[in-house]
């Protein structure tokens, strides 16, 4: 039995999200993720200028005049949201928690898909494979999808993206949209296999990544002595914040790594949205539907 503050949680995410659906991002979404090509509608006769390629011989022959296959764009789409759900997206200082975010983005991706009638699966991952919901479509579905995201309490503390994109590839054969969500930090996003994973997933699907970060992962304020701990790990360390030069330093070993996740995506080909857990995400995804509609036509 699902406990009423967390069917209250998933109900305001779902009204939250739907305005943005109907009046912003359903046409974006609908204008820049394709279906899985061209099938077969219905045959009629020829007219003059139909391609001859496209004749039905068969039918011809039954009918005596020449008639031509009418193929239309299959619509249908498989979304799979890659969810990280590691000790780090357990963190929010000057905002919402990276997952609360992610699971906004989630419900506002998910109820876009299913209003164009594809269907919507999610894989939720730390160091191991936390939960795989089956793609499907439906209001109900999609909600139960944010409940997962929001809720799920993960068994695992680490992270292994790699392992994720394996199992991603596993259980989803036909090309589908990937809505991958994760901070991308943190040594095992910088293994070489890792990359070598996301470039595989990224040719083989349509891979968007959509990266949370936290304004106090990149910038310490000086407020004397905090015990900073790994979400990860559990380790602890005290450090001062007074200390300019330490303040300085951090800065900038966090800076570098944002820098090195954004070349990644760049040198992989992989679309990237950056997000803020302290800023709204709606203008930076509004930019990225425009980019993307605009390097399309």
């Amino acid at each position: 039995m699902v406990p009423k503050e967390i069917l209250k949680k998933v109900r305001q995410i779902e009204i939250s999200t739907r305005g943005l659906v109907n009046d912003v991002f359903s046409g974006e979404y609908h204008s820049v993720f394709k279906g899985r090509g061209m099938e077969f509608a219905e045959v009629r006769e020829y007219q003059i200028g139909d391609d001859i390629r496209t004749i039905d011989w068969n039918v011809t022959a039954r009918m005596g005049h020449p008639y031509v296959k009418v193929f239309e764009e299959e619509r249908e789409l498989t979304v799979m949201l890659l969810v990280d759900a590691s000790g780090t997206e357990e963190f929010g200082a000057l905002g919402p928690f990276k997952v609360d975010i992610a699971a906004e983005i989630c419900a506002l991706l998910a109820l876009s898909a299913i209003k164009n009638n594809d269907k919507v699966g999610l894989i939720i991952f730390t160091d191991r494979i936390e939960k795989f919901v089956p793609p499907k479509k439906g209001k109900s579905h999609v909600l139960r999808v944010i409940r997962e995201v929001l809720y799920h309490e993960p068994e695992g503390r680490g992270t292994d993206p790699r392992a994720a994109l394996e199992y991603l590839g596993r259980v989803t054969r036909r090309r589908a949209v990937v809505f991958f969500l994760s901070d991308f930090l943190g040594e095992p996003y910088e293994n070489p296999e890792f990359r070598k994973a996301l470039k595989i997933a990224n040719r083989r699907h349509d891979l968007v990544a959509f990266s949370l970060t936290d304004p106090r992962e990149v910038d310490l304020p000086n407020v004397g002595l905090v015990e900073l701990e790994d979400l990860e790990t559990g380790e602890t360390v005290l450090v001062d914040t007074t200390d300019e030069l330490f303040r300085r330093e951090f800065g900038e070993v966090a800076s570098q790594a944002v820098e090195e996740r954004n070349r990644m995506f760049r040198t992989l080909g992989v679309d990237h949205v950056a997000l803020r857990t302290d800023q709204s995400y709606v203008q930076p995804l509004v930019r990225f539907f425009r980019m993307r509609a605009k390097r399309l036509r």
